[in-house]
């Protein structure tokens, strides 16, 4: 999330650095360090971010472990429904338009857990790697 902010803040805090510094340099080297600092804490939170899905996955808790692979199924399920059941009712009810509007925070969030998913198998990966040496 806040990698994204990254595009967004920069030009406005470089426009508030020129009004209050003076000095070309100093200008130059406040929005060095700046961006630098947005980046690492954006890193800093994207590695966070897959902390908590590990801790997630290995929780003792199995509605704590299984709560994005169910959420990820019942968004697959909706897809699934939308462009491949409804079609096919489509072929034999044409005059029963069935559709529905999938709204874009639904693919975000398929995209997210896709990806958590992702960094989560990659670190139980990696640590079993670990283990055995």
């Amino acid at each position: 999330m806040i990698a994204a902010l990254i595009p967004v803040l920069a030009p406005i805090v470089g426009d508030l650095i020129k009004r209050i510094a003076p000095d070309q340099d100093k200008k130059i080297d406040i929005e060095r360090e700046l961006n630098i600092s947005l980046l690492t804490h954006a890193s800093k939170l994207e590695s966070m971010k897959g902390e908590i899905v590990l801790a997630e996955a290995k929780s003792k808790h199995s509605i704590t472990a299984m709560w994005r692979p169910i959420l990820m199924l019942v968004i697959v399920a909706i897809i699934a429904i939308q462009y491949l059941f409804f079609p096919v009712i489509n072929l034999f009810y044409p005059d029963q338009m069935l559709m529905i509007d999938l709204p874009e925070e639904l693919w975000k969030l398929l995209q997210l857990g896709v990806g958590g998913y992702i960094v989560g198998r990659s670190g139980e990966k990696m640590m079993g790697k670990f283990k055995e040496k």
